[in-house]
């Protein structure tokens, strides 16, 4: 039965892609994630598309040439490669941008969105143009994360993954109601 149900599921979405994004939703906010954070994701994910689709123009083979821009991109905008930065938040398989904060998130579409620029500006030809221009895409958002740390005091990228960031806002979220709860017995005293 819940085999059918989910293949029905499926046929429903290729007729109307629009569920399918509304079964990522669903999935996201199950797994608590913030409406904000769900937005950003799923604009994440169409930064990530408009930049493979160049990639494809550009003739650049999915997989290893993919993984390898994708990489040097992190690495200019963030400092450490993909691996490190998934280490760095204590991931083994799960998914790097799942478990980023909004503002990483953004400053990893930053560095996406201008490679794409870039790229259709440059038209690279060869894969060794293609990674200098995952670099200077990367470097943009660079240069953006170190004017935020520099304007905020503080790190923006962070060693939390999904489950801790989501510790993290339900212990602020019960901490206001727990105040909010004692002002009204404040109020009513």
């Amino acid at each position: 039965m819940w085999l059918a149900q989910v293949g029905r599921e499926r046929i429903e979405e290729v007729i109307d892609p629009e569920l399918t994004i509304e079964r990522a939703l669903e999935t996201y906010a199950k797994k608590g994630y913030s409406r904000e954070w769900i937005n950003q994701r799923l604009q994440a994910i169409q930064v990530r598309k408009e930049l493979t689709d160049e990639w494809d123009k550009r003739g650049v083979k999915k997989g290893i040439e993919y993984a390898i821009l994708t990489d040097e991109i992190t690495k200019a905008w963030s400092g450490m490669t993909t691996r490190q930065y998934k280490n760095h938040k204590g991931l083994k398989k799960e998914n790097l941008r799942d478990n980023m904060s909004t503002l990483e998130l953004v400053l990893n579409m930053l560095a996406e969105a201008t490679t794409t620029e870039i790229s259709k500006q440059k038209k690279p030809e060869t894969f060794e143009e293609n990674r200098m221009i995952a670099i200077e895409g990367g470097e943009a958002a660079g240069e953006a994360r170190l004017a935020v740390e520099k304007r905020t005091g503080k790190p923006v990228i962070t060693n939390k993954n999904a489950a801790q960031l989501q510790d993290l806002v339900t212990g602020l979220i019960e901490t206001i109601n727990d105040k909010s709860d004692d002002q009204e017995g404040e109020v009513l005293l």
